[in-house]
């Protein structure tokens, strides 16, 4: 009886200890490789998305058990605004950590990394929507919502819908010098014809300047009217004061990256009511699901304290992350690199709660969407709509609380 029950135990143990083998190769870490800029310039951006990813990976381990049991890691390698880091560091990502998904960040560190990217066959995110990143071949290379084209077309559609007048409206271009800033020229341009817009000058400035005084009298000098602005918020700053300087008064209107929290400390007396952005995502306004998991998730981690466009974007990438993930397990079988590109590519009007624009993706078209709206830029770091969520090119834009003309 004795050897019975002593059988019995070993027996149960060892089932015990075949059970626990098996459900811990089951479950297994989904490995993300994030090259985000931590110290360079702009870094307040790239401290920010990392914030925001780290902390929907965090929510998703632990409040909803991670995708189907296996958990996320967030791997994050600091780039400094350099392009050759972030190439060191995707290299890194696919050859030591082997990891299923990478996030890169700005224009010219995702055109660089593209090429090892897809050699290596591990899609990737990239923070900074520069259209050229998704220039001929697509593969692997993925935007979180629309390009730098979409601010462009709907910049250049806002600007035709509100401006009065018979003779055409007055346009500069104020830019960095480089692959970021560039990136809306020729698609401002390209938008601007057939609609009564002149693009009247086009001002380039280094990162690093400090006074713009020289570039904002050249496009008084040039009598642009509207100001369309590609730059980061600490070089928006130096544009209102420049402007005030010389008694200079247009619109400025901004891509979707002209605010982060130092903008709103910094810009106190300067920004006033006439700083406004292209926009393609929730607002605390919207009360929509996407949005309040969003609150739901920086009041539980307390990274932040109230909407943040840098930390709203880091929460985007790893929803469509965590999404890709969960099709790659459910639909083939396993979450691997080769089948979270796959996973990406099947996705079609994935809803994520109205936190950005419902996400597309196929073999040739890798761009999320091509929907945005218009908003205005309160000195309180707070934003309000100036026009409904449009497709530029499709039907009316339809401006908030003012009809169209």
């Amino acid at each position: 009886m004795v050897n019975v029950r002593r059988a019995l135990m070993v027996g149960g143990i060892a089932l015990f200890v075949c059970l626990t083998i098996s459900s811990a190769l089951h479950a297994k870490d989904i490995k993300v490789g994030a090259a985000i800029n931590l110290t360079g310039p702009a870094s307040t951006w790239g401290q920010y998305h990392a914030k925001g990813t780290q902390d929907y990976f965090r929510y998703v381990n632990e409040v909803k058990g991670g995708v189907k049991g296996d958990k996320i890691s967030l791997i994050t390698v600091d780039t400094a605004y350099k392009p050759a880091e972030a190439v060191a560091a995707v290299r890194k990502f696919a050859m030591q950590e082997k990891v299923d998904m990478i996030a890169t960040w700005s224009a010219g560190e995702g055109l660089q990394a593209k090429p090892l990217l897809q050699e290596y066959k591990i899609p990737a995110i990239n923070y900074s929507t520069a259209w050229e990143i998704l220039q001929p071949p697509v593969d692997f290379m993925y935007l979180p919502f629309g390009s730098y084209r979409l601010d462009c077309a709907a910049v250049m559609e806002y600007i035709s819908a509100v401006h009065k007048g018979k003779s055409p409206a007055k346009v500069g271009l104020l830019t960095y010098n480089n692959a970021y800033g560039r990136s809306i020229h020729e698609p401002s341009k390209e938008f601007a014809k057939g609609k009564n817009i002149e693009i009247v000058s086009i001002e380039e400035f280094p990162p690093q300047t400090v006074d713009l005084t020289t570039e904002l009298l050249r496009l008084k000098q040039s009598g642009a009217e509207y100001v369309f602005m590609q730059m980061l918020p600490a070089a928006i700053i130096s544009t209102l004061k420049a402007a005030d300087r010389i008694g200079y008064n247009p619109v400025f209107i901004g891509t979707w990256t002209s605010t982060d929290p130092d903008f709103f400390k910094n810009g106190q007396g300067l920004i006033r009511n006439r700083v406004k952005m292209h926009f393609c995502g929730g607002l605390p306004s919207d009360r929509t699901p996407g949005v309040k998991l969003m609150e739901t998730i920086w009041k539980r981690y307390k990274t932040v304290d109230s909407f943040d466009t840098a930390y709203w974007e880091g929460i985007v990438v790893g929803m469509i992350m965590e999404r890709a993930f969960l099709w790659a397990k459910e639909k083939f079988g396993e979450v691997n690199p080769i089948n979270v590109n796959k996973a990406l590519e099947s996705f079609k009007n994935e809803d994520f709660g109205g936190l950005v624009p419902a996400v597309t993706y196929s073999g040739t078209d890798h761009e999320a969407s091509f929907t945005g709206r218009i908003v205005q830029i309160h000195e309180n770091g707070t934003f309000t709509p100036l026009t409904e969520f449009f497709t530029p090119g499709k039907g009316k834009i339809k401006l908030v609380g003012t009809k169209t003309k």
